[in-house]
């Protein structure tokens, strides 16, 4: 605890009317004070105002404006005329949080701890947040409400609406070299801003586990409560998620607990099979990075690998929201045109998730009785620019390109799968020392502790949003607006 820091920040927030939510609040955010659920009714949904971040939830009510809590998470069940599969495939949906994406909720997570003790000063540091995309936007959002200045860094190739949206609101944008999967040059990048600026504070969504904490206690309870939800007498099967920062698939550590017979399933792309076979290269599912492991991701609970072709996300998203695609999907198809009608809530990354429950789900021949969940982690709203170049290289989209994109998705096969041994799960977990022990420093003691006292070492993060919510708590009693 730096309470000289704390005292500066605590002005700051209190000059401008900033209350920090605690997890309690993100999980059931009925909860929150009268007042906030009141300025709510008059708040849009990506505006920049202090109450929206009590809308880091995945319970609001899916509307742009005013919008209040609804008392489960919102979610969408796609039909199996769409997956080509029996089993009921379920997916929460990200783009009813505050800038579009849940990885908001990530970068809350990273900033929140070192916020209420002090490590961290609005008024004297510049948050940098490294990233493939969302996460840094989700991160200059909340830094922008503390009046901070912000550096995003994000690979050059990835989507024009990061950026466009990044020009309004982060004080200073670097695009590294590369795509998606070029997270090293994030890092390096990283390394040259701590080294050349004294006023940087980094948060790392790939090492922070305060990512790792906001998705095994809120999303994990979220999916938990649509589980419970739409059981029915069915069995809960397993969750599916591309790895990215690894923040979501800490969801699993959370179901696992409360499903034990339940799996995990770890995605990743096949142009880039990192898990899958230590390899490399560039690919296009923007929301991921790749070529390394996180530090929060805990292996050794992992049960699959899934590897998704970039091709396949890439036609789908045109079979998604073409006008001849969703023509050919309701009219030819049968598929209900309300669903139809929501396929646009499927970003990139969101449709890799959709296509690794179709594998999971044949791999492990479930039928109508079993749930497989997954989530949405964002929609095609920060994707259009995507559309407008597959127009321009290969054409308008047709009604034959529908019916061979979605032939393709019907006959998706159960290849670039890996069901993890004990030794498969240490070969990737001991991958994590050529990134995090020789690039990035950090301590390989806590390195083996991951792995052999796996249990107490993960169980303990686990245990500390209770301690952070109380940290929280006395945080806002300085701040004085409760």
């Amino acid at each position: 605890m730096n309470e000289e820091r704390l005292a500066r920040t605590a002005k700051r927030c209190r000059d401008r009317n900033i209350i920090i939510p605690t997890f309690s609040q993100l999980k059931n955010p009925s909860s929150a004070p009268d007042k906030i659920k009141e300025q709510l009714r008059q708040t849009g949904l990506w505006e920049i105002a202090p109450q929206n971040l009590f809308r880091i939830t995945w319970k609001n009510e899916p509307v742009p404006n005013g919008g209040d809590f609804r008392p489960i998470p919102n979610y969408l069940e796609l039909p199996p005329e769409l997956t080509g599969v029996e089993a009921r495939i379920i997916a929460l949906i990200g783009k009813w949080f505050p800038t579009g994406s849940h990885k908001v909720g990530a970068s809350f997570g990273c900033l929140v701890p070192p916020l209420v003790t002090g490590k961290f000063d609005p008024t004297t540091h510049k948050a940098v947040w490294p990233s493939t995309g969302n996460f840094c936007r989700g991160g200059a959002y909340d830094a922008t409400l503390l009046g901070c200045d912000s550096i995003a860094i994000l690979p050059e190739e990835m989507s024009q609406e990061r950026f466009q949206w990044l020009k309004t609101v982060a004080g200073e944008t670097i695009a590294t070299p590369g795509s998606e999967s070029n997270v090293k040059e994030i890092y390096d990048k990283v390394w040259e801003l701590k080294r050349s600026r004294k006023d940087v504070f980094v948060f790392n969504q790939f090492s922070e586990f305060g990512n790792y904490l906001f998705h095994y206690d809120v999303t994990g309870h979220a999916i938990e409560e649509v589980i419970r939800n739409e059981m029915r007498g069915g069995r809960f099967r397993g969750v599916c998620f591309t790895t990215g920062s690894a923040g979501t698939i800490a969801s699993g550590d959370y179901l696992k607990q409360a499903f034990p017979t339940s799996k995990i399933a770890a995605g990743e792309a096949l142009q880039c099979p990192t898990l899958l076979l230590n390899g490399y290269g560039a690919h296009r599912i923007e929301g991921i990075g790749d070529k390394h492991v996180p530090w929060i991701h805990n292996v050794r609970n992992t049960n699959l690998v899934i590897g998704i072709d970039d091709e396949d996300t890439m036609n789908l998203i045109r079979l998604f929201n073409e006008p001849a695609g969703r023509d050919y999907l309701a009219n030819e198809i049968g598929i209900p045109k309300e669903i139809v009608s929501k396929l646009d809530l499927l970003g990139i990354s969101s449709i890799a998730n959709v296509l690794m429950a179709i594998k999971f789900a044949k791999y492990y021949e479930l039928t109508r009785n079993d749930l497989v969940l997954t989530v949405f982690t964002d929609s095609m709203e920060l994707y259009q620019s995507r559309l407008r170049e597959a127009r321009e290289q290969r054409g308008e989209y047709g009604t034959h390109h529908a019916i061979s994109d979605f032939a393709r998705l019907m006959a998706m096969k159960t290849d670039s799968m890996m069901e993890l041994t004990h030794p498969d799960r240490k070969k990737i977990h001991n991958l994590k020392y050529y990134t995090w022990i020789e690039q990035q420093m950090f301590n390989l003691d806590e390195l083996n502790r991951q792995w052999y006292d796996y249990e107490q070492y993960w169980g303990e993060i686990q245990k500390l949003t209770p301690r952070i919510d109380e940290l929280i708590a006395r945080f806002n009693a300085k701040v004085g607006l409760l």
